[in-house]
């Protein structure tokens, strides 16, 4: 650990053999402190979030509400859309979906859709190529391919597995200007070679195309799961060795709420799931998956950090006060 904490701090890039040192410490509390040091770095002591909305479109009869869904979000404050279309919906559908609430919404509002994975499918269903496709996504902009969840990933996207087919999809979007996310699913049959492998399989692509713009660490159920401390730990390592990917997200409906907190201390920088006003969507509907703004914002308040809203492209568009120095120390990674 020494040689390693050597190498983050003079800034020389961690090999596989550090990766897996790091993964091997009983020290939680010293990882942790090293990757906070490096998110500090590169994000001050800002913890970001944005304010997104779910769109469902299951066939082309729900158009006209997802654009209602879509405007009322919009107006509520939303800046990134994250569109769910049926299985079955023709890619005709999609394209005239995704004209129809580009047309309808603010420049600023960004619509994220269709997974790597997704994009395989729709082209081979539709008998059109993948280039196609992010071609109309792009042309949608500023826009993005949706993140894939917990299970996409580990089944089809996650390391070791689909490696080639998703890295093709996300090198051609990048290519377009689109810049994408990607996902560390953790915590199912994997070892923890493999997390550092498709750890380092991220970085060589974001070397090569600079697209990706935010990891998100995806814990999977799974018959052996992951203890609180190994989260900790997949975080902090993922900071620590994908130095080229500027933000690290923790979602905090996957992983609860206060994982999420000690999540900010051990390297991310970002709060990702729903938030929303009132604890209600714009329409009425309770959302048991999402939190207030003033919920996150005391969340971020309380692990010691700074709450920034962000937009799409990260500018950010209000910046809250931070924790309370009367109350708080200033930010440190949280001893447990």
């Amino acid at each position: 650990m020494e040689n390693v904490e050597k190498k983050v701090r003079s800034g020389e890039r961690l090999s596989r053999e550090d990766g897996l040192t790091l993964y091997a410490s009983d020290d939680l509390a010293r990882l942790g402190g090293l990757a906070h040091e490096v998110r500090t770095l590169k994000n001050g002591e800002a913890a970001h979030f944005a304010v997104r909305r779910r769109v469902e479109i299951p066939d082309a009869s729900a158009l006209d509400e997802a654009v209602g869904r879509a405007t009322r979000g919009a107006a509520a404050g939303a800046t990134e859309l994250h569109l769910r279309f049926g299985a079955g919906l023709p890619w005709e559908e999609c394209v005239r979906a995704l004209r129809t609430l580009r047309a309808a919404l603010p420049e600023a509002v960004a619509l994220h859709a269709f997974t790597a994975a997704g994009v395989r499918r729709l082209a081979a269903l539709a008998g059109t190529d993948e280039s196609e496709i992010l071609d109309e996504l792009a042309a949608a902009g500023p826009a993005s391919l949706l993140a894939e969840d917990a299970e996409e990933s580990g089944d089809g996207d996650g390391p070791g597995a689909g490696w080639e087919d998703w890295a093709r999809v996300h090198r051609l979007a990048h290519r377009k200007g689109l810049t994408t996310s990607c996902t560390l699913p953790y915590g199912h049959t994997e070892d923890v070679a493999d997390r550092v492998d498709h750890l380092l399989r991220l970085r060589q692509l974001q070397d090569e195309t600079g697209g990706f713009r935010i990891l998100l660490p995806l814990r999977r159920p799974g018959a052996r799961g992951a203890t609180g401390a190994e989260v900790l730990a997949t975080f902090a390592v993922a900071r620590l060795l994908l130095d080229n990917v500027p933000h690290l997200a923790v979602d905090w409906a996957l992983h609860g709420a206060q994982t999420a907190q000690l999540a900010l201390q051990h390297g991310a920088d970002e709060m990702a799931g729903q938030v929303v006003e009132d604890g209600q969507e714009p329409d009425g509907e309770r959302d048991e998956a999402a939190l207030t703004r003033e919920d996150l914002v005391d969340l971020i308040r309380d692990a010691g950090l700074r709450p920034v809203e962000r937009d799409a492209r990260y500018g950010a568009l209000r910046t809250y006060e931070g924790p309370d120095p009367e109350r708080r120390e200033s930010p440190q990674p949280m001893r447990v």
